[in-house]
């Protein structure tokens, strides 16, 4: 048959045929296994995470550079540099800072340390009643469960 030239069958003739017809016939069970494995990647070679290492540095985080971009970018000379975890922060957090009175990068340890501080001096007690020191301590109790659910402390 020539370049676009096609056989014209009925329906029933291209069922027969479809039904006849076997990919895997005259193969081994071996080889059969091996082009469907080979399929569920499309018949691509494939490596496992982190042991192909091709002219590039192996990075001490596990990842590979081999183009050397970590380096250009500020990172070490040897692949990437790992980054540090930082979590946004939102306006009611922002706000619950500042109510207390804390830079952004506060620890949990300043967080509790300033709620203590704040509730000893804005407490009832202390204040002899004082309704505008209670509107306060509210204010601070309400910005420590904000930081709290938010998992700053």
């Amino acid at each position: 048959m020539a370049e676009g030239e096609y056989w014209q069958y009925c329906i029933d003739h291209v069922r027969a045929y479809n039904q006849s017809y076997n990919y895997f016939a005259g193969m081994s069970d071996s080889a059969v296994y091996a082009y469907q494995k080979d399929a569920l990647t499309g018949h691509r070679p494939t490596w496992r995470m982190g042991t192909r290492e091709e002219g590039g540095a192996k990075a001490t985080d596990g990842r590979s550079d081999p183009f050397g971009f970590g380096a250009e970018m500020g990172g070490h000379a040897s692949g990437f540099q790992p980054r540090e975890e930082t979590r946004p922060i939102r306006t009611a957090e922002r706000q619950a800072l500042e109510m207390l009175g804390l830079e952004m990068s506060a620890t949990p340890a300043e967080i509790k340390a300033r709620f203590k501080e704040l509730v000893k001096k804005h407490h009832p007690d202390v204040n002899g009643g004082d309704t505008s020191a209670e509107e306060r301590l509210r204010n601070v109790i309400q910005a420590h469960s904000t930081l709290k659910k938010a998992g700053f402390c």
